[in-house]
């Protein structure tokens, strides 16, 4: 495999699943950082030749002229694991394992990392009038993505198949932490030993 380089703001979730997906994998992986709260992702150099997006993560395969970047963390994280246990054969598995990262990216991680971010990052007196409206919505979302989870994890050790997945690696990020924007882990005792799990994972690291 060609060189690989995450640009990244360790603080984020969303740049430690690709870092846990090459650790678990035994893969070795570069980081360069960006602070996001000082804008380092929206300079004209970073849109120009990282991410025309001006967001992060972002994955850096191969190094000079031939470097390929490859935004979105999920995508990244496939990248990574393909050809791996972290993606099940099987093909009902595989495609739920999907299931749960679009879950991820779409009912849990703008509620969940968003108030993480406002709460602990931002500060909720820093917080616009916009945001602080948004503040109930999102509390009562993430807590029905929480809700649900939690039922799944009664009946079973991991997200799909028969061990750990991209499915579990999408979601352990922003929810190990939830705490930090206001979600009270204790709970959602499955979820609780979910997290365990993840973390006796051989090559396990921890978010920075």
């Amino acid at each position: 495999m060609a060189p690989l380089t995450l640009h990244e703001d360790p603080r984020s979730g969303n740049c430690f699943k690709i870092k846990l997906t090459a650790a678990l994998l035994g893969l070795p992986l570069a980081t360069r950082g960006y602070d996001i709260m000082k804008g380092e992702t929206r300079t004209p150099a970073f849109l120009a030749n990282v991410n025309a997006n001006g967001r992060i993560p972002v994955l850096q395969i191969g190094e000079g002229a031939d470097a390929r970047f490859l935004p979105e963390s999920n995508a990244a994280c496939w990248y990574l694991a393909h050809g791996s246990a972290l993606i099940p054969e099987d093909r009902f598995a595989q495609a739920d394992m999907l299931r749960w990262m679009f879950f991820e990216q779409y009912n849990h991680e703008p509620n969940i990392a968003t108030l993480r971010f406002w709460l602990h990052f931002v500060g909720e007196a820093n917080l616009s009038e916009q945001q602080s409206a948004q503040i109930i919505a999102k509390r009562t979302a993430g807590c029905a993505a929480l809700d649900l989870m939690n039922t799944h994890l009664a009946n079973h050790a991991f997200f799909c198949g028969k061990g750990a997945t991209l499915a579990d690696i999408a979601l352990f990020p922003y929810t190990h932490v939830a705490e930090e924007g206001g979600f009270g882990l204790r709970d959602y005792p499955h979820i609780l030993s979910w997290i365990a799990r993840v973390q006796a994972l051989p090559g396990f690291i921890a978010m920075q």
